[in-house]
């Protein structure tokens, strides 16, 4: 691998104002921490709970979202404050839903072709009607769906005319918005071995966000948990399931159902108790303390730092300090 990782994260964060009706301000910390290095060629899983951040933090990357602080690299480059229009080309996005990602009144043609005109990439009609079949044959449609509309189309479907589309312009890095969880289990398995395949054949490197864990272990090379905005683990996918260590992922992995009755009696489950806290208003020291059941006094007073536990193995946590 290169020495210069495809995508650095230095210190970014993300809030959110919120005006309250009498006129006091708040912020939602949205992304607090989350210090990451993805690697051309990999893929990069990101998961946790609803309104953990992690589709914040994708967007953040993109900057479809402004950061609030840090920096983003790119092959080395800062992107945080440039015109991001070069980089459009470089980065795109899958969305969580596709029904809503696309634009009904424009065919499915139009939808494709819109990033070959923006970005100028078709010298003539012709080419351009040759590149959006082209695309569509590779997403597993045909030349004939070009001339129909979104809601013709299956959910499976119009997330393939999504993956089409993020690739019209040939990027190198793409945010996966968990692009499989509005999808029946049978289709999923069908888009995540169609995204395994175009990763081999095109070079591409994915953030992988989702919320099934089992999803991103199938796809993944390395996983990061979140948890209200920080980074609390990261590790290769194996290690991470072989070993967690941030009381959180364990409480993750031990909810990830079992299709066998009698190891699902026999396995020991933590019971998390106590109050998941607001990210307006977060306590002090570890976000997780709340609910914790090996929180000590010190995880109350200071924020644990991402350290490397083992080779390749971070943790956030006062436990492995």
């Amino acid at each position: 691998m290169s020495s210069v990782p495809l995508l650095h994260l230095e210190n970014l964060k993300k809030y959110f104002r919120v005006k309250e009706s009498w006129g006091r301000t708040r912020y939602i910390h949205a992304v607090e921490s989350a210090p990451l290095d993805i690697e051309g060629g990999e893929t990069l899983g990101l998961v946790g709970e609803s309104g953990c951040g992690k589709t914040t933090l994708g967007r953040t990357i993109l900057r479809l979202y402004e950061p609030t602080a840090g920096r983003i690299f790119f092959k080395g480059e800062d992107i945080t404050k440039v015109d991001m229009l070069p980089y459009r080309r470089k980065m795109q996005i899958i969305f969580q839903d596709p029904s809503s990602s696309l634009n009904p009144r424009m065919t499915v043609g139009e939808i494709v072709g819109e990033p070959l005109d923006i970005h100028r990439l078709a010298a003539s009609r012709s080419e351009r009607k040759e590149r959006i079949n082209a695309l569509l044959e590779r997403v597993g449609l045909n030349s004939e769906h070009a001339n129909r509309y979104p809601h013709e189309f299956s959910g499976g479907q119009q997330q393939r005319i999504g993956i089409a589309r993020a690739l019209a312009v040939e990027p190198k890095f793409i945010v996966c918005d968990e692009p499989v969880s509005a999808l029946d289990v049978s289709i999923q398995s069908q888009i995540v071995n169609m995204l395994e395949d175009m990763q081999a054949e095109l070079g591409l490197t994915y953030l992988f966000i989702a919320h099934d864990i089992s999803v991103v272990r199938h796809i993944s090379r390395r996983i990061g948990v979140m948890y209200l905005g920080f980074l609390v683990e990261l590790a290769e996918s194996y290690e991470l399931y072989k070993n967690p260590l941030h009381p959180y992922t364990k409480s993750l992995l031990q909810a990830v159902p079992i299709p066998d009755p009698d190891l699902t009696r026999s396995r020991k489950r933590t019971i998390l108790e106590g109050e998941i806290p607001s990210p307006m208003e977060s306590p002090p020291g570890c976000r997780f303390n709340t609910l914790c059941p090996m929180a000590r006094k010190e995880c109350t007073e200071a924020v644990p730092e991402l350290r490397e536990v083992s080779p390749g193995h971070w943790a956030a946590c006062h436990l492995f300090g």
